[in-house]
Parts: C-alpha cells; sequence; structure tokens
C-alpha cells in the first residue's frame, strides 16, 4: 500500500511544478515524506521554481491598516472566494485589521480577544459570521510594524476593496525626510516587495533552516558533477551566496529597472532627499500561502498513478 495519498501527490506537484508521475515516484522514494520528495525533485533539476508558495490555495483576504507610525497586516480565510466577497466578511476582516492595531503583540488569539467595534470580543464576532454565513472562517495570522519616525506604506494587490486583496504589502520607512518624499518610494518599494517575494529583509536574517536545506541541495547537485571537493564546496557556497541575494530583500534586483539592489535605491532617495532613509521593516501576506485546498477534479487525475 502506497505511503502517500493522492492529497500529497496533489501538494507536491503544487509545491514544485513537477510531473503527476515524478511527483508519485520521488514521493516513493522518500516514503511519503513530502518535503524530502520536493528536495529530491529540485536535485534533479525536477522542480520548476525554488517554491511555489504564490500557487495560493486558501481563499480570504487579506487587510491592511496604518495608524501614525504604526501598521498592521491581517490575514482571515474563508473556504470559498464567494464569501470573500460577501460585504459581510468584507466589514469583518476591515474592523478586525483595525481592531489589530490597538494590540500589543502579533499573537491571534489576543487579537480575538480584543474588543469588536459592534460589540464583544472579535472571537465572538467571528463565531457569528460561520453561523450566520454558513462556511468555516478563520483568523490566521498577523503582523505589525512601527517606526519612530517616518512612515508606514500600505499597498494591496489584487484589491478587491480599499486595503482589502489577495496581497497585502506593508513597507516601514524611518527617515526625517517629508511624507512627500517617504510614500512615492514605499509605493514602488512595496510593489517591488508584492512582486519579488522576499523572504527576509537582509541575508542575515533568512531562516537558519532554510539555508541548511537549501545547502543540503546545493550539495546534491555539485556531488552530481563528478567535480574535485574543493571545487563542489565553491559551487555550493556560491548556490548559498546566490540564494541569499535574491531572497534578501535588500539585495534584491529592484523590478522596476531590474539592475538596482534595493539597498542603493533607498540610499538615492535619501541622497536625493538630503537625510538618511532607512527601510527598518515589511510585511509581505499573500493570502493562503502554505495552506492547501482539496481539489477533487485532481484526485481523478492521480487516483490510478498512486493506486488510492
Amino acid at each position: 500500500m502506497a505511503a502517500f495519498s493522492v492529497a500529497d501527490v496533489k501538494a507536491l506537484r503544487e509545491k514544485t511544478g513537477a510531473g503527476m508521475m515524478d511527483a508519485k515516484k520521488a514521493l516513493e522514494e522518500a516514503n511519503g515524506d513530502i518535503e524530502a520528495a520536493v528536495d529530491a525533485l529540485r536535485a534533479k533539476g525536477l522542480a520548476t521554481a525554488q517554491k511555489k508558495s504564490s500557487r495560493t490555495a486558501a481563499e480570504g483576504l487579506v487587510g491592511v491598516a496604518v495608524a501614525g507610525t504604526k501598521g498592521v497586516a491581517v490575514e482571515v480565510n474563508s473556504e470559498t472566494d464567494f464569501v470573500a466577497k460577501n460585504d459581510k466578511f468584507q466589514d469583518f476582516v476591515r474592523k478586525t485589521t483595525e481592531v489589530a492595531l490597538g494590540v500589543d503583540s502579533d499573537d491571534v488569539e489576543a487579537l480575538k480577544g480584543a474588543a469588536y467595534p459592534d460589540g464583544g470580543t472579535v472571537a465572538d464576532k467571528l463565531t457569528d459570521n460561520v453561523a450566520t454565513i454558513g462556511e468555516n472562517q478563520q483568523i490566521r495570522r498577523m503582523k505589525t510594524v512601527a517606526v519612530s519616525n517616518g512612515v508606514i506604506v500600505p499597498y494591496m494587490h489584487n484589491a478587491a476593496a480599499p486595503n482589502l486583496g489577495k496581497i497585502g504589502v506593508l513597507v516601514a520607512l524611518e527617515s526625517d525626510a517629508s511624507a512627500d518624499v517617504l510614500e512615492p518610494l514605499g509605493k514602488q518599494l512595496a510593489m517591488h516587495i508584492a512582486a519579488a517575494f522576499p523572504q527576509a529583509l537582509t541575508a542575515e536574517e533568512l531562516d537558519a533552516d532554510v539555508i541548511e536545506r537549501e545547502r543540503k541541495i546545493a550539495a546534491e547537485k555539485a556531488a552530481e558533477s563528478g567535480k574535485p571537493e574543493n571545487v563542489q564546496e565553491k559551487m555550493v557556497e556560491g548556490a548559498i551566496k546566490k540564494f541569499a541575494k535574491e531572497n534578501a530583500l535588500l539585495s534584491q534586483v529592484f523590478v522596476m529597472d531590474n539592475k538596482t539592489p534595493i539597498a542603493d535605491v533607498v540610499a538615492a532617495a535619501g541622497k536625493e532627499a538630503g537625510t538618511t532613509i532607512t527601510l527598518k521593516d515589511y510585511v509581505r501576506f499573500q493570502l493562503g500561502e502554505g495552506i492547501e485546498k482539496e481539489e477533487s477534479d485532481f484526485a481523478a487525475e492521480v487516483a490510478a498513478a498512486v493506486g488510492g
């Protein structure tokens, strides 16, 4: 009996873009371990991208809100896109995001326990929504950014309504420069972040587990080259440096001109403004990233291959 299911094959294909039979074989060799199968497919060059988090599955909305020098993004999930278009649901996401501005941490449970504008708590209103709309909903996550002096610039890609949509971005710029200077810069940076999907602000802040995983994959590829060990080591280090450069926001190449590192874009703006501008932090929430959803038509496609 297979050590994995139809849903596992589907999940692997969504993560890697690999073909059905390649995904099935990788899962067989990995004894059903999806992450190990992803790494194996990437090492063999069968995965079409480093990460397919942009292939979102869950429905719902991302909300962003800014008050002064503080901003917050909140993701609220629903089962269907139909509910995400519901005025009642949109009103809930909007008000909940505004409530989140007053929460002292990024703890979703603390947000649920906060007072809701229409009475009761956010959790009470969520429960009422589920009962009224007739579909499961959940507050998945939130993140706050703030500066002591400067601006927080919000941006919503694929907006369903003002400050509500599929990809929400916040850019935190610390500076004495005027809002007339900072807000256009923040908008351009936010559009870059939406498109380029950075994983951290700097290379040093990239997740250590992610870097280790990349190192193992690079080592497998280097070993397959058959080159001397010292050359393989240089290949691995080169691959890690390339990964860090492409996934840390400040070292990413600006999508607007396809040549200037983001750090240089910010420095140039500061020089022109006659004062220092620091990109202190950012948020990028893409609806449903990392969440799987069932697709019955896909099950029919692979059931025979998996044997169940």
